[in-house]
């Protein structure tokens, strides 16, 4: 078994607050970010003085929203909740987690606390309706 599989299986044992999936979640929110929302990198660098394309926790908070919502419409909350995660500073729990277990990196700057209160679940996952004009 390899090092990293190893390492989130421990994870995993010793906090079992969130599901497997939403760990991964949050890694392919990041990736939907950087690749699809084309989220500006924020201005920093990494643990090993590298600059990547980084991005703030408020930045990945946006970036998980609108993941989550182009993934499950409509069921975006129930399945953020069944995977344990019922608020932004549940983010900030599970990317600290992947920190811990070197999955993710963090800057100098990056606090835990830039997770929290980034938005209310029930009004950011609530459904949009749009009206359309018939007006020609």
């Amino acid at each position: 078994m390899n090092d990293q599989i190893k390492a989130m299986m421990e994870l995993l044992q010793n906090d079992q607050r969130y599901h497997l999936d939403a760990y991964q979640f949050v890694r392919e929110s990041l990736a939907y970010a950087q690749n699809v929302m084309k989220m500006p990198p924020h201005p920093g660098e990494g643990d090993e003085g590298k600059s990547d394309r980084h991005l703030t926790g408020q930045q990945l908070c946006q970036a998980i929203r609108e993941y989550a919502v182009d993934q499950y419409g409509y069921l975006a909350k129930t399945v953020l909740n069944s995977w344990g995660i019922h608020n932004t500073g549940d983010f900030g729990e599970i990317v600290y987690n992947l920190i811990r277990i070197k999955e993710m990196r963090k800057s100098k700057s990056d606090r835990r606390e830039d997770f929290d209160d980034q938005y209310d679940f029930d009004t950011a996952f609530m459904p949009r309706f749009e009206l359309a004009s018939d007006a020609t």
